[in-house]
């Protein structure tokens, strides 16, 4: 496991709950498209790759498929397993997917390639778990980030906050353009056929206490850079999240934050 892989797990562990409490909503808004991309309808044998609190997987339990789900962090296969007793949740690292080739109709990934070491080798894996002619969906976040996105890393900025070097960034061999034709390309290279990409907007409607909790609970890397800073410099960066907020609250005082996601998918043949 690569310094990048290693920081996830610790990133991530034991953080179930406050996600699905803060980022775990936002990321929810793409799970209906990323199924549809997959064909995911009943009977269908999907695979969720990095459930988190089970989202996905709920869904498509809804939508009459059969459901398996699979999370590196074991909070989340707890919090999944709770939240969608119906589908099959289990350890699992990608890449290295506990299972067969060619078991799936249909693998969703949602919001999971930002989280991997290596997004070429995680994508061969999902392509390696879909049978013949299945379709493998996945979302990341778009690049340069939306407004709304940029908002926190924005404050960090205004705070003076610089990167910790304990926060490792991806290779640059590993990375890709976060762009339509880049994440439809590395689709492409993995070995799947027809891929094809769109952008997802939307503005996430949030209570600013709530969207800070989520790197305050050191939710994400924003999270983790956020909790290798010093409590005064915290406070700096609060204090120009307060004042940063100010252009996208509503009457009503909460957050509505323009948000840029990439939705792309492809089959096997």
């Amino acid at each position: 496991m690569g310094d990048f892989d290693a920081f996830e797990r610790e990133a991530w562990a034991g953080r179930a709950e406050a996600y699905a409490r803060s980022f775990g909503m936002l990321c929810a808004h793409a799970v209906p498209k990323l199924l549809d991309a997959a064909g995911v309808g009943a009977g269908v044998r999907v695979l969720d790759v990095g459930t988190g609190p089970g989202t996905a997987a709920a869904l498509a339990v809804r939508r009459g498929a059969e459901v398996c789900a699979v999370d590196a962090e074991p909070s989340m296969v707890e919090r999944a397993t709770r939240a969608v007793p119906e589908a099959d949740v289990r350890h699992g690292l990608l890449p290295g997917l506990p299972f067969a080739e060619g078991e799936f109709d249909a693998v969703v990934a949602n919001f999971v390639l930002n989280h991997v070491g290596h997004p070429a080798a995680a994508l061969a894996d999902l392509r390696r778990v879909a049978g013949p002619g299945g379709r493998v969906a996945v979302t990341i976040w778009a690049a340069p980030p939306a407004p709304g996105q940029a908002l926190l890393g924005r404050a960090l900025e205004a705070a003076g906050a610089a990167r910790p070097s304990s926060v490792p960034a991806l290779a640059a061999e590993d990375d890709f353009p976060r762009t339509e034709e880049g994440l439809a390309g590395l689709l492409t290279a993995a070995g799947l056929t027809g891929a094809r990409c769109t952008t997802l907007r939307w503005d996430h409607v949030v209570d600013p206490d709530v969207w800070w909790s989520g790197p305050a609970a050191g939710i994400a890397t924003i999270g983790q850079i956020l909790h290798a800073l010093p409590p005064g410099t915290v406070a700096e960066v609060r204090r120009h999240y307060d004042e940063l907020s100010a252009q996208f609250r509503t009457r009503d005082g909460a957050l509505s934050l323009p948000h840029a996601a990439l939705l792309a998918w492809a089959t096997t043949s």
